[in-house]
């Protein structure tokens, strides 16, 4: 007969699960020490049908039983695992995910090529070892053809970019939302499946990639799908990031946006570059191209949105940018992550680089957008060697953390970058409208960029950033862009103070 877990376990009963479990934490089967005390609770808690049971009872160390808080030892184990998985990276995907189980031995096998043949009415999938058939629909919009299946995971990938082609997955995995998911399934059903695609013999999902992910750690193997055979990719991925960004429920992370419409947008734009039709190639043109392609569905504001997202993501993605690892994936700065694309877009980007697509020729020696992407990494590799490679969130008490902790808020930098641009352009004797609207976009030397350095040296060593905490200052920051600007101003932060000339 079992044995009921009652408020206190016998020591008769601490024996029985010890010679079962031994002498290890559940959460991670670390070994407890002999000095340490032991706890026990439930393996699958009694909400989700674990019965109070020895048998549904297992020892765990003290720091784990703390830290899992209210969640089933199994919820917390999967939690340990789940973040030891996220610790790999920050722009992991459901292949990412698949590639993690399968070195871990949970899993086979994935992304098998298959055969797929097809008629009007029937797919027929087959390789080494999976074969079946499934009914065709056609889609009463497009025509295209798809199929609902129950597939295997060793014939499933996540369509990622890859080397020579753009894939059609939108998103990156979230933790929180792995994981909510992964619970929510243990009772719920999954309502809509994920939807892939054929692409040279290979199943690609693009969406659902949470659901797939949140369902492998709860041991299935198998998903629901539909699958596109034969759509064209261009539409299908304007219809997927719309179905993503403009109807989602849960919108995407700036970062990710910008990164997915600027790698989308770049490859159009280099592909419009090499088109030999005999006309000039400029940014506006490459607009109006986009404009009257056949079948184009972007309207003049998508155009741009993403126009600006190639800008954004071509200086953020470039290997010589030193201040990548501190922009946040998220929307959300965070103690290891100071800056977000959308701060850096509403403040630096803002001011030093230029958004509207230009009517110089690509062929010119006018056309400067590769010069000022350049110019814009070296001035934010100049604040990362002045200041950001300092950043160290553990150092809370340090005057200096406290500095750039005021440089580098949202408001905060937005309200110097006006002044730093002002600065520069008047170090850089820039007085023409059309030259100040574009700073960047223009060759620039060393000399140049020796006198932009100066200004941030007067810029972050401005006394006030190191005043007291809780003071005038942080309390002016913590108010809206304006009031900071012109409270800055009063306080002797002037682009004369920076440029060095007074006002």
């Amino acid at each position: 007969m079992a044995i009921t877990l009652r408020r206190q376990i016998s020591d008769e009963e601490k024996k029985i699960v010890l010679a079962r479990h031994g002498r290890q934490c559940f959460a991670t089967g670390h070994a407890i020490p002999d000095g340490e005390p032991l706890q026990y609770d439930h393996i699958r808690a009694f909400a989700s049908g674990g019965q109070s049971e020895l048998d549904n009872i297992a020892p765990m160390c003290e720091h784990h039983n703390k830290a899992k808080g209210t969640l089933p030892l199994e919820d917390f184990r999967v939690k340990l695992e789940l973040e030891n998985f996220f610790d790999e990276g920050e722009r992991l995907t459901l292949r990412h995910l698949l590639e993690h189980f399968k070195a871990k031995k949970m899993l086979q096998a994935y992304g098998e090529s298959v055969q797929v043949t097809s008629n009007e009415n029937k797919v027929h999938l087959e390789n080494h070892n999976y074969t079946a058939d499934f009914p065709l629909f056609a889609c009463p919009r497009t025509g295209w053809k798809y199929f609902y299946a129950t597939l295997p995971a060793s014939i499933l990938n996540s369509d990622d970019d890859e080397e020579h082609r753009l894939g059609l997955q939108p998103r990156f995995l979230i933790f929180n939302k792995v994981f909510e998911l992964f619970r929510h399934f243990q009772h719920c059903p999954v309502l809509q499946p994920s939807v892939g695609r054929i692409s040279d013999g290979r199943i690609l999902l693009f969406d659902g990639q949470h659901k797939a992910a949140a369902l492998l750690w709860n041991n299935q193997r198998e998903f629901e799908c539909k699958i596109y055979l034969n759509p064209d990719v261009r539409v299908l991925n304007q219809t997927n990031i719309a179905a993503h960004d403009k109807f989602a429920q849960t919108r995407f992370f700036s970062s990710v946006m910008i990164l997915k419409l600027g790698g989308q947008f770049g490859n159009d734009f280099e592909d419009y570059r090499r088109l030999e039709d005999g006309t000039t190639k400029s940014e506006r043109g490459f607009m109006d191209y986009l404009e009257n392609a056949p079948g184009s569905q972007m309207t003049r504001g998508d155009r741009n949105k993403r126009f600006r997202s190639y800008l954004y993501n071509s200086i953020m993605e470039d290997a010589k940018n030193k201040t990548r690892p501190l922009v946040s994936v998220s929307n959300r700065s965070s103690a290891t992550e100071p800056l977000t694309v959308d701060m850096l877009s509403k403040s630096l980007f803002a001011c030093f680089l230029y958004t509207e697509p230009v009517a110089d020729d690509m062929a010119s020696d006018s056309y400067k957008r590769e010069q000022e992407f350049s110019n814009n990494i070296a001035l934010l590799n100049l604040l990362y060697d002045l200041a950001l490679d300092s950043w160290n969130p553990k150092l809370t008490a340090d005057v200096g953390q406290l500095a750039l902790a005021r440089q580098f808020s949202s408001k905060s930098i937005m309200a110097w970058s006006e002044l730093l641009r002002d600065a520069v352009c008047a170090k850089l004797d820039l007085d023409d409208a059309d030259d100040r609207a574009r700073p960047f976009y223009r060759d620039l030397s060393e000399s140049d960029f020796a006198k932009i350095r100066k200004v941030l040296e007067r810029l972050l060593g401005w006394q006030m950033w190191k005043a007291p905490k809780q003071g005038e200052i942080d309390t002016n920051i913590a108010g809206n862009k304006s009031a900071l600007k012109i409270w800055l101003k009063s306080k002797g932060l002037t682009a004369g103070f920076l440029a060095g000339t007074g006002e």
